[in-house]
């Protein structure tokens, strides 16, 4: 009897033992599964613009070089205003500088910042930190622009992850006169978790996160578009296919205060409002900027 115990207690310890072996492998395949996966997020692809179609479209336009506060140098093109006022550019992740933004802009007299964001691009950097450091490369973007020659007035778009950055630094920046902001998150815990597909590993996530010096609680553009007022923010987005949130619009526009305006689209991928209606967008947008940049 006693050698049953002995037997049926050792079977016993050894199915701990091992359920204890296979939590611990788990729970470190996990660990390192997510440290794999915010590492790449943090250092995007690097995709290098050409500025074809600003050639082809004879929009005038010189290279320079942003200096950021904490002394990364960024890549960016710029164009005089013809009319006055500049718009500040901001593309989104695993991005660059948007030609087609950037001519839309300039065929309409506006001048014209844009660059690569920090380790995007040509730009300096290592580390993307979806709008926390970013917030530095618009302050840059800003200054520079303000300093040349005809500027009266400055205005910012922004393409999602450039789209939130844009706000964040809008509600510090009162020089930033107006606001588009297009496919924009929320927040970017919102972003972690949607592009985290195991959910038991969404909490490694924040640790991985933070990491990279990046507060997420303070990359939060929906708790301060508010502070833009009495600044105009336009917000765009679609609801199908978001590489961000599904239903960021509803958020951002409810929290942002008058002047504001929205515009919402069905069945279009994320940041592809332009490239389902180029005209229209174009239209739209330059509708915004001229009622607020140019005849105040």
């Amino acid at each position: 009897m006693k050698q049953k115990q002995t037997s049926l207690q050792y079977a016993f310890n050894l199915l701990l033992k091992t359920l204890l072996a296979v939590c611990l492998a788990l729970l470190f395949l996990g660990g390192y599964f997510t440290f794999l996966w915010a590492r790449a997020f943090q250092h995007p692809v690097r995709n290098i613009p050409a500025g074809d179609i600003l050639v082809a479209q004879q929009i005038p336009f010189e290279e320079i070089k942003l200096i950021t506060r904490d002394g990364l140098e960024l890549s960016a093109w710029y164009t005089p205003p013809q009319n006055g006022a500049v718009i500040l550019a901001a593309h989104g992740y695993n991005g660059n500088r948007l030609e087609n933004i950037h001519a839309m802009f300039a065929r309409h007299g506006y001048g014209v910042l844009a660059w690569d964001f920090r380790a995007h691009g040509e730009s300096e950097g290592d580390l993307c930190t979806l709008g926390y450091s970013e917030q530095m490369d618009v302050e840059a973007a800003l200054e520079f622009a303000l300093l040349q020659k005809g500027v009266e007035h400055v205005g910012a778009w922004g393409g999602s992850m450039g789209g939130s950055t844009v706000i964040l630094s809008a509600a510090t920046h009162p020089e930033i006169e107006a606001v588009i902001a297009d496919s924009a998150f929320p927040a970017l815990e919102d972003v972690l978790h949607l592009n985290m597909p195991i959910k038991s590993f969404q909490p490694f996530v924040m640790v991985w996160e933070y990491s990279s010096g990046a507060d997420i609680d303070d990359v939060r553009p929906v708790d301060v578009i508010g502070e833009i007022s009495p600044r105009p923010v336009f917000v765009i987005d679609s609801q199908a296919g978001s590489a961000a949130v599904a239903n960021s619009l509803p958020p951002l526009y409810t929290a942002a205060q008058e002047p504001k305006q929205i515009w919402i689209e069905t069945g279009v991928p994320h940041l592809g409002m332009f490239a389902n209606d180029p005209a229209g967008y174009e239209s739209r947008v330059i509708a915004f900027f001229n009622e607020y940049l140019i005849s105040q």
